[in-house]
C-alpha cells in the first residue's frame, strides 16, 4: 500500500469523523436523527462562495460559515428540533422535510449547477518521497487538534457534565438547576456547527451543489450504525471502518463498489450487532 493512498485513507477519515461527531451528538444525546444533517454540511461548503461573491478576504470564510449555519441551526431548534426532543421517529419526517426545503432554498439563491471554492494553501509537501496535498495535511492536523480538545473538554469541563446529566435523567437535570432547554439547543448548534465547518473543509476538494448533503449524511449514519452510539470510541471505531474501507475498495476497484461494500456493511451490522460495535455502557 502506498503511502499516497494511506494518506488519502486518514483524509477521508478525518473529514468524515467531523461531519459524524454532530450527527452523534444530536442523535446520542438529543434523540434527534437529524436528517438534514447533510444539508448543513452543504451550507458550509457554500461559505466559500458567498465569501468570493461579496469580495471578503479568503480567512473570513470561517466567519461566513459560522454565522450561515448557527443562524439556520438556531431557526431549525427554536421553530421544529425543540419540539421532537426524545422521538427520533416523529423527527425523522420532520428533519426530512427539513432537509428539501433547505435544498430548495439553496437552489432558488444559488441555481443547481455546480460550483467551486478557491484553494487556500495550494501546492504539496514532500512526505518520504511521496508529494501531497498541503491542505489536505494541514486540515487533518487541525481536526486531530479539535478532537483531542473536545475529548478533554468533554470528560472534564462542568458543561460536559450536565450534558450527560441531562441525557440520563433530563427531569432529575432539572430539578438540580440545569437548564436542560438551553443546552439541547447548544448541543444542536454545535452539532450543527461541526458540520459546516467539514463542509467549508471539503469546498476546495469536491464540486458544490444543492445535492451534495446526501452521501455525507449517508456515510455518518452508517458510520453510528457500525461503530455504535454515545462515546468517542464508537465514532472513531465506525468511521474508520466505512471511511476507510471505502477509500481503499474505491482506490483498488472504484467507487461504486466502495459503496456497495459499505452499504453491505451496515446491513450486516444492523441485522446482527444493531448497538454497534462500542456500545457506551
Amino acid at each position: 500500500m502506498s503511502l499516497f493512498l494511506v494518506l488519502n485513507i486518514f483524509w477521508q477519515i478525518s473529514v468524515l469523523a467531523i461531519i459524524t461527531i454532530g450527527l452523534g451528538v444530536v442523535f446520542g444525546q438529543l434523540r434527534i436523527m437529524n436528517m438534514a444533517h447533510g444539508e448543513l454540511v452543504m451550507i458550509g461548503a457554500y461559505a466559500p462562495v458567498i465569501t468570493a461573491s461579496l469580495g471578503l478576504p479568503g480567512p473570513t470564510q470561517v466567519l461566513v460559515c459560522l454565522i450561515t449555519v448557527g443562524i439556520t441551526a438556531l431557526l431549525m431548534e427554536r421553530f421544529v428540533i425543540r419540539y421532537f426532543y426524545g422521538r427520533p421517529f416523529d423527527s425523522l419526517l420532520a428533519t426530512w422535510g427539513l432537509s428539501i426545503l433547505l435544498r430548495e432554498i439553496v437552489e432558488l439563491i444559488f441555481g443547481r449547477g455546480y460550483q467551486s471554492a478557491p484553494q487556500s494553501l495550494p501546492g504539496t509537501i514532500n512526505i518520504l518521497g511521496t508529494d501531497y496535498p498541503l491542505y489536505r495535511l494541514v486540515v487533518m492536523t487541525g481536526i486531530v487538534v479539535f478532537f483531542v480538545a473536545i475529548f478533554f473538554w468533554y470528560r472534564r469541563s462542568r458543561i460536559g457534565t450536565e450534558i450527560k446529566a441531562m441525557v440520563e435523567n433530563p427531569q432529575l437535570a432539572e430539578a438540580c438547576g440545569i437548564n436542560t432547554k438551553r443546552l439541547s439547543t447548544g448541543c444542536f448548534v454545535f452539532g450543527a456547527l461541526t458540520a459546516g465547518l467539514a463542509g467549508m473543509i471539503l469546498a476546495p476538494t469536491i464540486r458544490i451543489e444543492p445535492m451534495m448533503g446526501l452521501d455525507y449524511l449517508i456515510r455518518s449514519f452508517f458510520s453510528l450504525v457500525v461503530g455504535g452510539l454515545g462515546s468517542f470510541e464508537g465514532l472513531f471505531i465506525g468511521v474508520g471502518m466505512i471511511a476507510g474501507s471505502q477509500s481503499l475498495i474505491g482506490a483498488l476497484f472504484n467507487q461504486t463498489y466502495g459503496y456497495l461494500f459499505i452499504l453491505i456493511l451496515s446491513i450486516v451490522f444492523l441485522w446482527l450487532k444493531p448497538n454497534g460495535i462500542y456500545r457506551k455502557s
